[in-house]
């Protein structure tokens, strides 16, 4: 059976004032009807029915996660102890899922991602399970056309198609780190490579089996874990050995070392990671200006903008170009829209001036 695991522990600084700790991106209707996090449940809800959804995320996010996906079974919310990458974060959810169902496949995603059309996403990963089905050792990578030379994406190189008969899964030749621009436009031309977007689908006793083998320590204390599943001293237990874990992400814990068992299928859909606010102008209209705007605004003399405030509070501009004005209730931003990278700094900033309520 095909479980979702949806990871929900990040914290959008890009997207301050909007995002804060205990609201990230995830949690936020940034680009469509739905908080983002809905979004992807929703994607995901023809392939897994709510049984068969879990979130992994942390004790701030858990409550407001539950109440914004109420039909999930509340211990399919994994409240992971602290940050330790995805390896860790991964192997929770699949010592958990195996609890419940012994031959669970996972589809694992991230929340704050977007993806369209749906049915191109849930074609992709119907091929992604077809070809496990037929090789149940095989840990699958989602690949997306890449449309630019963007530098800020790692890469997949494809090697040889597998099988035709199970669908359009290749060998993965190699993977790259981000490029710079000249190299990226060189993998754009050459066809042989897909952006890596971080969707994978694998048994999860294949996955547990590669932890072994690679990260036999973490392996180790996953077991430990797993034992204390459904008892009293499971919260202890899982607070003491996943502080032990190596912080460590998939790629490198298992899928660098797994070149013979990994396959990438291309996607089937346009996808954006949402990496900063100037990835509304994707979204929303632009005006004769070139401003993008949500909410209440009156420019004069004002272009180039991207402008984010409500449909209760006025901002009102003259003589402004290539800017960034972010208005909530208790903390506005106005910023080069060129420079969002800095916004980083500017949330360090305000944590070392005092300012962490509003963070």
């Amino acid at each position: 059976m095909l479980h979702t695991v949806v990871m929900a522990g990040g914290s959008g600084t890009r997207f301050w004032p909007q995002s804060r700790t205990a609201m990230p991106k995830q949690l936020l209707k940034l680009v469509g009807e739905e908080t983002m996090i809905q979004e992807t449940v929703t994607r995901c809800r023809p392939l897994s029915e709510a049984d068969q959804t879990w979130i992994a995320t942390n004790a701030t996010l858990a409550p407001e996660i539950q109440r914004q996906l109420p039909q999930l079974n509340p211990e399919h919310i994994l409240v992971e102890p602290g940050p330790r990458n995805t390896a860790p974060c991964i192997g929770l959810a699949a010592i958990h899922l195996l609890q419940q169902d012994p031959d669970a496949t996972m589809l694992v995603v991230s929340s704050d991602h977007v993806i369209r059309p749906a049915s191109g996403f849930q074609q992709t990963v119907r091929h992604a399970v077809n070809l496990i089905d037929s090789d149940p050792e095989t840990l699958v990578l989602i690949g997306v056309p890449p449309n630019a030379p963007a530098t800020g994406y790692g890469y997949i190189q494809t090697g040889a198609q597998i099988c035709p008969e199970a669908g359009p899964g290749m060998k993965v030749a190699a993977f790259k780190e981000k490029p710079d621009l000249e190299t990226a436009q060189q993998y754009l031309d050459s066809g042989e490579y897909l952006w890596n977007c971080g969707i994978f689908v694998w048994k999860a006793q294949t996955l547990l089996q590669a932890l072994k083998k690679y990260e036999s320590e973490m392996h180790a204390a996953l077991n430990r874990i797993a034992s204390s599943i459904g008892t009293p001293e499971y919260e202890t237990v899982l607070a003491e050995e996943f502080a032990s874990m190596k912080s460590i992400s998939i790629d490198y814990a298992v899928l660098e070392h797994s070149r013979e068992s990994l396959a990438v299928i291309p996607a089937e859909f346009e996808w954006d990671d949402v990496g900063n606010w100037s990835t509304l102008q994707k979204y929303f209209p632009t005006d004769e200006n070139g401003n993008t705007v949500v909410g209440l605004h009156c420019g004069i003399e004002t272009s180039d903008c991207i402008i984010r405030t409500t449909d209760d509070h006025l901002v009102a501009t003259f003589g402004v170009s290539h800017c960034l004005i972010v208005h909530t209730p208790d903390a506005t931003l106005i910023a080069p829209r060129d420079d969002e990278a800095a916004i980083k700094d500017l949330v360090n900033a305000l944590k070392e001036q005092g300012y962490e309520r509003y963070l």
